[in-house]
Formats: structure tokens, sequence, C-alpha cells
């Protein structure tokens, strides 16, 4: 998540050990640790849910894209059905012509 090296994170814990003092470090450090816990969750379930809604999107599409399909493939065959039935026509015109 963060990119701190082992000099920058001693740094920070002197740093830290000056400004509060050594009785209420261990409770900072706590409250410090449960405050990064709960932002943990809650950037996960941010991205949880980022991600479904994104599933959801591409589910959408791709149901809209088979909708398409279907339409396509309908009028086709509408089209395959009134060609083979002009053809029959065409057909019995000639064969009463003879």
């Amino acid at each position: 998540m963060f990119d701190f090296g082992f000099w920058e994170i001693a740094i920070i814990g002197v740093i830290t050990l000056i400004v509060v003092g050594p009785e209420r470090l261990p409770a900072l450090a706590r409250k410090a640790g449960v405050i990064m816990g709960k932002l943990n969750k809650f950037l996960n379930k941010v991205k949880a849910d980022i991600n479904e809604e994104l599933k959801t999107d591409e589910l959408k599409e791709h149901l809209s894209m088979d909708d398409e399909k279907s339409i396509i493939s309908d009028i086709s065959n509408e089209a395959k059905s009134s060609v083979d039935l002009f053809n029959q026509n065409d057909a019995q015109q000639d064969d009463s012509k003879l």
C-alpha cells in the first residue's frame, strides 16, 4: 500500500517517540493500528463494490449483445424463409408455364 523503507519507518518512529513520549507511544501505536485496519477494510470493501459493479455492467453489456444477436438471427431467419417462399412461388410459376 505504502512504499516505506526501513530507514523511513525508523525516522518516523524516533520522531514519534520524541514528540509523544514513551508512556503514550503504545496507546498511540494501538490506535494507529486500529485506524489502519479500518482503513484497509474500507478500501477492500470499496474495491469489492467497484468490481461487483463492473461485473454487473459487463453482464448487462453481454446480455444486450445477446439480445442484438437474437434480433439479427430472427431477421436473418425471416429473410431466409421469405427467399425460400419466393423461390417456391417462382418454381410453381415456372411449372405452370410448362
